[in-house]
């Protein structure tokens, strides 16, 4: 069968919990790399170079777009994102299913170059909760939040671009729920051309008696 990972993006809303959903999700299996996104936004406190972000100025981010060295990149407000090439692809042919956590633009760009790419949307079970999750956070301004808040009611607009839609009511039913979705992946017909015509191989050998 196929050992060659799959691509997978996951998006949602800013306060879907998306970030938590990929931490329970990397802990509990092994076979997931999760892409580090680069950004010019701030640090928030806690995070770390290089395993949540890499952290680059306006002109170090736009050498890497002019160098063609990112998938995908976005701007989000008033920031850059973007998604290293070279970790990607080599996590891929080592068999890893590597995800990328990226807006919508960035996702339907991926899937423009790579058509095989899996998106799965992460949404809460609806608005107030998400708005709930996001004043929470203690960490955002009330004008943040009603701009986050905003760019949900915009980013609503593409979901039907997706694969699937995860609604992320409990946590651990929710990291099962993509585990199986993405094990499922694997399982695609188009996913396993060699295997198929091995086996049409082989079958054909055996009505020749061979």
């Amino acid at each position: 069968m196929d050992k060659k990972g799959i691509l997978i993006v996951v998006s949602g809303f800013s306060g879907s919990g998306k970030g938590t959903l990929m931490k329970v999700l990397m802990d509990s299996y092994d076979n997931y790399a999760l892409s580090v996104s680069a950004t010019t936004r701030t640090p928030r406190e806690g995070e770390v170079e290089g395993k949540h972000y890499f952290f680059k100025t306006v002109e170090e981010f736009e050498k890497m777009i002019a160098q063609e060295e990112l998938i995908e990149y976005a701007r989000y407000v008033n920031n850059y994102y973007g998604t290293p090439r070279a970790y990607v692809e080599e996590q891929l042919e080592s068999g890893k299913d590597v995800i990328l956590e990226i807006e919508i633009q960035g996702a339907l760009k991926v899937k423009t170059k790579f058509p095989e790419t899996l998106l799965l949307f992460v949404t809460p079970p609806d608005a107030k909760t998400l708005e709930r999750r996001l004043v929470g956070r203690g960490t955002e301004t009330i004008d943040v939040i009603k701009s986050r808040m905003l760019r949900a009611a915009e980013e609503a607009e593409g979901m039907d671009a997706y694969d699937y839609l995860v609604v992320n009511d409990d946590i651990e039913r929710c990291r099962d729920e993509v585990h199986q979705i993405i094990q499922s992946e694997h399982r695609r017909c188009f996913r396993n051309e060699e295997f198929m015509q091995q086996i049409k191989s082989e079958l054909k050998a055996n009505l020749k008696g061979e």
